[in-house]
């Protein structure tokens, strides 16, 4: 029997390298060719679809990635989708949906290479990454919150128990061009809040984001960061012995698969993970056209609070 057009010893063996106790606690145990079918199927739509598409987020939460999936792996026509959709409950009230629905065909087809999805779950057990899953109890529950545009999975490289401590967060984002009155701020700030029990989030981005991380480990505390690409190259390549502490003792998180390149976009789309994530996001100092602004837009968008550190007026940031 194949899965996909690969033998479902293939598709069970890949699916139990990007597990392992990432399973454990999940509110019901299925039958494992079906767990593995669906870990396959949501593996495939983190290549498939960019970050925060929301019509590849509605059709995944309507008809599950497996139908999902074998919908664009069989050429179903934007009609017959819609159609589902509308059994399903979603109202599309002007009948635009099947117009959305032929368009995001046209951008999901191209993408879909079971070569691809294969290399990237190889890949990720050879990193020790594992594939988290929105019915697993570790799942951060506050990324529910951006609805359809809610990863649907989570590439994690780290401690699958520190995702408890983004119950408890706070996201302290900067520019990367930092000033030293920037920096030092973070890691005031940073260190404080760890001393208060709260987990730092941030981007592992050079200048703030950098400097809030490592002043949280330095202070014993808990960080987490989220990554625009694959978590198997940590980037900024210059911050990989960062990223690598951080894995030791948080969590590396990322909804894009092992393989994937960082891209304008994809830190755009990052920023509402970190925004969604966290109790409240603060930016601790940012330029005009600062990605942090686009992370504080998240937030506010939202509804999480938001603050913003005073600086001196004669700064640019």
């Amino acid at each position: 029997m194949n899965i996909y057009g690969l033998p479902e010893a293939q598709v069970l063996a890949l699916a139990a390298g990007v597990r392992s106790d990432a399973s454990a606690g999940t509110e019901s145990e299925p039958d494992p060719l079906c767990a593995a079918a669906e870990v396959f199927a949501r593996a495939a739509w983190t290549g498939i679809a960019e970050p925060g598409d929301g019509l590849a987020g509605l059709l995944v939460g309507s008809l599950g990635a497996e139908t999902a999936l074998t919908a664009v792996l069989e050429s179903w026509t934007p009609t017959r989708l819609a159609e589902l959709l509308r059994q399903n409950g979603f109202d599309d009230g002007e009948d635009e949906l099947g117009t959305s629905l032929e368009q995001g065909l046209l951008r999901w087809r191209p993408r879909l290479s079971a070569t691809e999805v294969v290399h990237s779950l190889q890949q990720a057990e050879r990193v020790g990454a594992r594939l988290l899953l929105p019915h697993d109890e570790s799942w951060p529950r506050a990324l529910d919150d951006l609805g359809a545009h809610a990863p649907v999975a989570l590439w994690l490289r780290g401690r699958l128990a520190a995702l408890a401590g983004l119950e408890n967060s706070l996201a302290l984002v900067g520019a990367r061009a930092a000033t030293g009155y920037g920096e030092h701020v973070a890691m005031e700030a940073a260190a404080g809040l760890v001393d208060r029990g709260f987990t730092i989030v941030s981007g592992a981005a050079y200048g703030i984001d950098g400097m809030a991380h490592r002043a949280a480990l330095a202070s014993d505390g808990l960080t987490v960061a989220f990554l625009a690409g694959g978590v198997d190259r940590f980037y900024p390549s210059g911050h990989d012995a960062l990223l690598t502490r951080i894995a030791a003792d948080g969590a590396v998180l990322s909804e894009l698969p092992c393989g994937a390149a960082p891209t304008k976009w994809r830190f755009l789309q990052r920023n509402r993970l970190i925004a969604a994530s966290s109790l409240a996001t603060v930016v601790l100092e940012a330029g005009w056209r600062s990605g942090s602004l686009n992370t504080a837009g998240h937030a506010a968008a939202l509804g999480r609070p938001l603050g913003a550190v005073p600086g001196p007026v004669t700064s640019p940031t």
